[in-house]
């Protein structure tokens, strides 16, 4: 039964845990927040990995994933997830990264910088960053889609289809890594490079050994490394000093794990832990009961009460 707790608590915070800070409650105060924030940016997050997501190496790929349409496979959702899906906001990190540059602005020390290359208060090299992290994040989604075939079940489709579908998941999945590297490199600076690469290590620690951590290091590892270390780089790309780079590392990683709480109270099924709590109560309660009432009395009257 702990099993199954762990389990629909996962599966469920999986499900909510795709966007930032999405509430089907407040949809639509929600988009209102997220379009004024669009705004100031001047850069609609909808056009974030625009770029790639249509490049004619994904539209070969997406071709093949149209087969898997009537499928159970996870990819498919993935998929219509960022083409429709518009109450998730899938692209909330990238948006949070340019907010963060435009509140802090040109440094000072930023000398070799042009301020007349900024749009909005923003420097290009800040959006192609915040372009960086949505397309890690987004690869990143689409390789937990990957099934595992272990655990196939004959209710779960064709085995060959969610073969093909694991293959179209690494394909596409890579293939945005790999344009997320490019584009890190086309950055020109190693300490970036650095920052970002260690944040993809992350992500991968903290989904292969989500077992072996606490709630807090786990969360972290997994939600919060990619956007804490994004919200650094956009601070060092600016030229901003040590102390600067902390308080945005610091921002990026405490928002993220307060939505992870979020999620996971959402996600917490009380009802189903109210029902395994109790049942495991009275089952044990006469030895519970018996093991008080040996501490009360002496093993005479225990005896005598036998």
């Amino acid at each position: 039964r702990s099993e199954r707790l762990r389990s629909s608590i996962v599966t469920s915070a999986g499900s909510k845990g795709l966007g930032l800070f999405s509430s089907s409650e407040s949809s639509s105060n929600w988009s209102k927040v997220v379009s004024d924030a669009e705004k100031i940016v001047g850069y609609p997050t909808s056009f974030m990995s625009l770029r790639c997501l249509l490049s004619d190496e994904l539209s070969n790929v997406a071709m093949h994933v149209r087969k898997l349409v009537g499928t159970q496979h996870p990819l498919l959702n993935t998929a219509r997830g960022f083409v429709y899906d518009s109450k998730n906001n899938l692209q909330m990190r990238g948006l949070i990264v340019l907010l963060l540059s435009k509140a802090a602005g040109p440094s000072h020390a930023a000398s070799e910088l042009l301020t007349k290359d900024m749009v909005s208060g923003i420097y290009p090299s800040q959006r192609n960053l915040a372009e960086i992290t949505e397309l890690i994040h987004t690869a990143f989604l689409v390789h937990r889609g990957i099934v595992n075939l272990k655990e196939w079940t004959v209710s779960d489709g064709p085995l060959k289809d969610m073969e093909f579908g694991n293959k179209m998941a690494v394909l596409s999945g890579d293939f945005l890594l790999a344009n997320a590297c490019t584009g890190l490199a086309e950055l020109n600076d190693t300490k970036i490079v650095e920052l970002i690469s260690s944040a993809i290590s992350d992500l991968v620690q903290g989904i292969y050994y989500e077992n072996y951590y606490n709630v807090e290091d786990q969360a972290f590892l997994s939600h919060g490394a990619l956007l804490a270390k994004s919200c650094q780089a956009a601070m060092q790309l600016a030229k901003h000093d040590r102390e600067a780079q902390r308080l945005a590392y610091l921002y990026g990683k405490h928002l993220s794990l307060g939505h992870k709480a979020k999620c996971f109270m959402e996600s917490f099924d009380f009802v189903l832990v109210y029902q395994i709590f109790f049942s495991s109560l009275l089952k044990n309660f006469w030895r519970l009961g018996r093991k008080i009432l040996r501490n009360l009395i002496s093993l005479k009257t225990w005896t005598e009460v036998l």
